[in-house]
């Protein structure tokens, strides 16, 4: 591994979706956004809804990520998410549509059996997921 580099790796219950040398990764902390290079710090920090970036030179691969937890240790960086997806293959229809149903539900709150917590989270992964997608979010 180059020592200006840092290993990434993005891993899912399904399996690996990123494992790579990268210049820095940024992340969605359920505190802020967050920087990562080469020389950070040891640290284990809860990632929340918002777009992952992974910066290779100048161009970033970014990816959707609606919960999770980032490990940095030694050069290297391991994001452990249940979903994870890249920008390029979020489903913009299925997106929007999880969206409008998330709306629905919230709309419609006076009923006892809406799940309103559960809702707004939906609301907020199929709103990331869009953003992400460049698709913006009152498509």
């Amino acid at each position: 591994m180059d020592a200006g580099k840092l290993q990434v790796e993005i891993v899912t219950p399904q399996g690996v979706v990123y494992r790579g040398e990268a210049d820095g990764v940024v992340a969605p902390g359920v505190e802020g956004y967050f920087g990562v290079l080469p020389r950070h710090a040891p640290t284990i920090a809860e990632l929340g809804v918002g777009e992952v970036r992974v910066r290779h030179d100048r161009n970033w691969e970014r990816y959707a990520i609606s919960s999770g937890v980032m490990h940095i240790r030694d050069r290297t960086a391991v994001i452990m998410a249940e979903a994870i997806e890249a920008a390029e293959s979020i489903d913009v229809e299925r997106a929007r549509r999880a969206a409008e149903r998330a709306r629905e539900r919230l709309r419609l709150r006076l009923g006892a059996d809406v799940d309103v917590q559960r809702a707004q989270f939906a609301l907020a992964r199929a709103l990331n997921r869009l953003k992400v997608a460049g698709a913006g979010i009152d498509s």
